[in-house]
């Protein structure tokens, strides 16, 4: 009787141990396919500089996992140091959210392969991206025309150009202000308007700033929206 006692405490532990949640409130797991070797760091931008928070070796397994405390939601970045080449296609954003995100991409195509799941503000600034990207494909042919302009010294054309991607940059402006509008319960909104239209005219400001939520309002970006709407303010621009 003695020993079934002592064995059914024992797998009752064993159980306990192997069902133990993280600490952490934030767990980030993922697969790069065809990495064998190589670092990958978690990274945050603080003062205009990125910085390391987390550190994960790849050394035949190509699954990594992270688990640390996020103070609120944020944009971080996964960068992977390849080792034995240098790419420009190592950098993957990720707007981070307490629970658990992943990351599934593959060593060819880093980048643009990239998975992420677990994060709804992600998601949303994934949409807003996918939106923006067309707006940077009509510039990017204008810039083509315009330089094509300035070869044949067509001015008229130029000025034409030159109108066409002022139109651009309002819609930019205007769908960018829309966005944050629509989607002020979630700290996504705050960061684009600081990252995407820093110096937006004050009124549309205003309106961004208002529409956020009081939880949004207490986030990271939040914060530092207030901050920047007041120095506004005040100086009246």
């Amino acid at each position: 009787m003695r020993k079934s006692i002592i064995l059914l405490f024992s797998v009752v532990f064993l159980l306990s141990c192997s069902e133990k949640k993280s600490e952490k409130n934030f767990v980030l797991t993922g697969n790069i396919k065809g990495l064998k070797k190589g670092t990958l760091y978690i990274q945050r931008i603080k003062d205009t500089v990125l910085v390391g928070i987390d550190t994960i070796k790849i050394n035949g397994d190509s699954n990594f996992k992270s688990e640390f405390d996020l103070q609120s939601p944020e944009m971080l970045y996964l960068f992977l140091d390849r080792g034995v080449t240098n790419s420009l296609d190592n950098n993957i954003p990720f707007f981070a959210e307490q629970g658990k995100m992943n990351i599934e991409t593959s060593l060819d195509f880093f980048t643009s392969d990239a998975k992420i799941t677990g994060s709804k503000n992600h998601q949303l600034y994934e949409e807003y991206k996918k939106v923006m990207s067309r707006y940077v494909d009509q510039d990017l042919n204008l810039i083509q025309k315009k330089l094509m302009a300035y070869k044949a010294k067509k001015t008229d054309e130029i000025a034409k150009i030159e109108e066409e991607q002022n139109g651009i940059l309002k819609r930019k402006y205007l769908y960018s202000t829309n966005f944050a509008v629509n989607n002020g319960d979630y700290e996504v909104a705050p960061y684009v308007a600081l990252a995407e239209i820093y110096d937006i005219n004050f009124k549309y400001l205003d309106t961004i700033y208002k529409t956020m939520t009081p939880k949004v309002a207490k986030s990271l970006y939040g914060k530092k929206l207030t901050e920047y709407y007041k120095e506004r303010k005040k100086s009246g621009k």
